[in-house]
């Protein structure tokens, strides 16, 4: 007798899903900038965006939704201009510090 196997979905993960609160938002680019990665930190943001709202970003910073998506890619490379307008737009700023602080 052969037994029927139950197929399984799976969504795909993104963690934009968690991101509920301003207290998980700020842990997650905190976490995320201690790794020192351009391409982590343009996700990060890119990910703080899909989790708050894209479109009203793209509103707040003159940028297209498609472009930012773009931008805050994996394959994006963002200008230094385009990454402090979206912090901005979240209620970060970009600051340089001393290393190791």
């Amino acid at each position: 007798m052969k037994m029927a196997l139950k197929k399984e979905s799976f969504r795909r993960y993104d963690s934009a899903d968690y991101l509920k609160s301003e207290e998980d938002i700020a842990a997650y680019l905190e976490a995320c900038s201690e790794a020192n990665d351009p391409v982590l930190m343009a996700v990060a943001l890119g990910t703080v965006a899909r989790a708050r709202n894209i479109s009203q970003l793209a509103r707040e910073t003159g940028l297209t939704r498609e472009g930012l998506y773009k931008a805050l890619s994996a394959e994006g490379n963002p200008s230094l201009a385009t990454a402090m307008k979206v912090a901005n737009a979240l209620g970060y700023q970009l600051r340089l510090v001393p290393a190791g602080h």
